[in-house]
């Protein structure tokens, strides 16, 4: 499978740039400066990493919030991509920066599925880590290229049932979020598929869209777009409640498969070690940019929202993380999958 020439361009200029800054004014509070708080904190540039991608989901919330996040600490934001080995490569660099809150890791359910995929996988998310906060949770979609025959969920498990040597199913790469739920699907439908890995959902959606690959699971982030514009066909959320941005795709559960359940949470982390003071600072002006009603906005026309402020703390965070790991150290064991 190939990339279109247009996402070759764009990926080959990002890769040039290296970087994109998100410049932010540098006074809060009736113009005070940050930085007096933590020791300074902050006094040069932050750089945000993303281990995806640019213009995928991740990547897409990130820079999303970047900017008044910015405009609370007073100090100038730098989006990194990372990308690699299901988010593996970017976490392991933050891993093992150096503790003073100017490396900043933005990750998601991937975090947590890593040590159970990953035999070598070079660091501990619980020990390696300091929690920030949890940012948002956003659903996850099925869907399929335009003209594909199934023209329900119950159809799609019939159809992939009958024609599973011959249906792709694509994804981002092992341990992507559209790889976990490509494989509940497959566990729920009770079959075993043809998978196409991609480096990033954004070449995957756009082979998708062209008819290269048959279907997939994709953030609503990602998708919600293509799918008001008709480019692709929607089966279902996988939530319990149908998504604001798209009221007429149902749950899965409404369609028939209600073992398919699964959203993507996201949250912000630093390595190991970083002053408590520096990351309570990050973690407030999360807080502040989580309650910015053009976040708010934006999250909506993607299909989520932000995380309710209790949750955007370290102590909630890593509630967070721990149960994750458990969960899904098990769905994988059983699925038998790991990574190279």
């Amino acid at each position: 499978m190939r990339t279109t020439s247009r996402y070759r361009a764009v990926t080959r200029m990002i890769a040039a740039i290296g970087v994109v800054s998100l410049v932010a004014a540098c006074t809060d509070n009736g113009g005070a400066t940050g930085g007096g708080d933590a020791g300074g904190y902050p006094d040069q540039n932050i750089t945000f990493v993303v281990p995806f991608s640019a213009g995928g989901p991740t990547d897409t919330v990130t820079r999303m919030i970047a900017e008044p996040m910015a405009a609370k600490l007073g100090a100038k934001i730098v989006v990194q991509n990372v990308e690699g080995a299901g988010g593996t490569v970017g976490a392991g660099e933050v891993a093992r920066a150096k503790p003073d809150g100017y490396t900043v890791l933005m990750h998601h359910i991937g975090m947590s599925t890593a040590p159970a995929l990953y035999q070598n996988l070079g660091y501990k998310p619980l020990e390696d880590f300091e929690m920030v906060g949890l940012v948002t949770e956003v659903p996850m979609t099925v869907v399929a290229r335009k003209d594909f025959a199934p023209a329900t969920l119950q159809d799609l498990v019939t159809y992939v049932k009958a024609n599973a040597n011959k249906v792709t199913l694509a994804n981002a790469g092992i341990g992507a979020a559209s790889h976990l739920c490509g494989l509940l699907f497959q566990t729920a439908a009770g079959v075993k598929l043809q998978e196409v890995p991609y480096e990033g959902t954004g070449p995957a959606l756009t082979d998708l869209v062209g008819g290269q690959v048959d279907f997939m699971c994709d953030q609503t982030t990602n998708t919600s777009g293509q799918i008001s514009a008709g480019k692709v066909k929607a089966y279902a959320v996988t939530t319990p409640e149908r998504v604001k941005s798209l009221p007429d795709l149902p749950t899965t559960a409404e369609a028939g498969l209600p073992q398919l359940q699964v959203s993507v949470w996201h949250g912000f982390y630093v390595p190991a070690g970083t002053p408590q003071e520096v990351v309570q600072k990050l973690s407030e002006a999360l807080k502040v940019a989580l309650a910015d009603q053009g976040v708010i906005d934006q999250m909506a026309k993607l299909g989520t929202a932000p995380v309710p402020a209790e949750d955007a703390t370290p102590q909630a965070h890593r509630a967070k993380l721990e149960e994750q790991l458990a969960t899904w150290a098990k769905i994988i064991a059983d699925a038998g999958v790991k990574a190279s």
